[in-house]
């Protein structure tokens, strides 16, 4: 007798299925579980849209998905020398007399440590970059207020979002947990979406640095289309095949 199974089930048996095999086409699910092609593409379509697998002509292909990310004081030493030369080319990108945001996220707290000494405004909702910023007295610092979230070290919700209403800057130049060409930039928290909205909308240029780690992956949480960015900062070990489809959507791409 044959199995009756959920449309639920079926997806995730077809995920499983994905994930195993990186990339399916939509004839080969049909044999594997004897499906109609109807019912395999509307399956994909579904995973699709709940980011949990890439529709590619055809058929599908796996999303790799970010590992659980810990806290930011534990990953300081992480990518330590990508994001050193990260922190250095992004910090040569911000002229003298900008008024630039710094999100929080280890990579940026980096950026601040090489601003210090420069004639800039800085805004922030980094206690990280506060911290490095604080004894530097050419720089204005502008900090967000909010509810702490302690594991960022960072300050979110209604409170920060009202005071980034109010102010626009040159640059801003923000960490992400995961971005993806076809899912767009992600983190891991639901909470902090809301605000890095807020954040991408007050800058005339938006700089996202991220090292190969975060690069091709996806989360859980959706923020923005990879188009809401002009420049990534990454570094050399990011996929060539990642870069040039950035840039074909006209994003540059800088590798350090």
């Amino acid at each position: 007798m044959t199995e009756v199974i959920s449309n639920v089930e079926r997806q995730n048996r077809l995920l499983r299925y994905i994930e195993q095999k990186q990339r399916v086409t939509v004839p080969q699910l049909c044999e594997q579980f004897e499906i109609s092609l109807a019912t395999a593409r509307r399956d994909l379509d579904s995973l699709a849209e709940q980011g949990k697998v890439q529709r590619v002509h055809g058929g599908a292909i796996a999303v790799r998905q970010a590992p659980p990310e810990p806290p930011a004081l534990q990953r300081a030493a992480e990518q330590a020398d990508e994001k050193k030369r990260i922190a250095v080319m992004t910090a040569g990108l911000i002229e003298d007399g900008e008024a630039v945001f710094l999100s929080s996220g280890t990579t940026v707290a980096e950026i601040a440590v090489h601003l210090r000494g420069r004639r800039l405004t800085v805004v922030t909702n980094s206690l990280l970059v506060i911290n490095a910023l604080a004894d530097s007295p050419e720089i204005n610092l502008i900090a967000l207020g909010g509810i702490l979230r302690r594991s960022e070290m960072s300050l979110i919700g209604h409170i920060a979002e009202q005071s980034l209403a109010e102010v626009r800057t040159n640059k801003v130049i923000i960490g992400i947990r995961a971005m993806d060409v076809e899912h767009g930039l992600t983190n891991d928290y639901i909470q902090e979406t809301m605000t890095d909205r807020a954040i991408l909308k007050i800058g005339q240029e938006v700089v996202v640095v991220a090292d190969h780690t975060k690069c091709g992956r996806v989360s859980t949480a959706f923020v923005a289309p990879i188009t809401a960015i002009h420049t990534l900062v990454t570094d050399t070990e990011t996929s060539q095949n990642f870069v040039a489809a950035l840039s074909e959507k006209g994003i540059r791409v800088i590798t350090a």
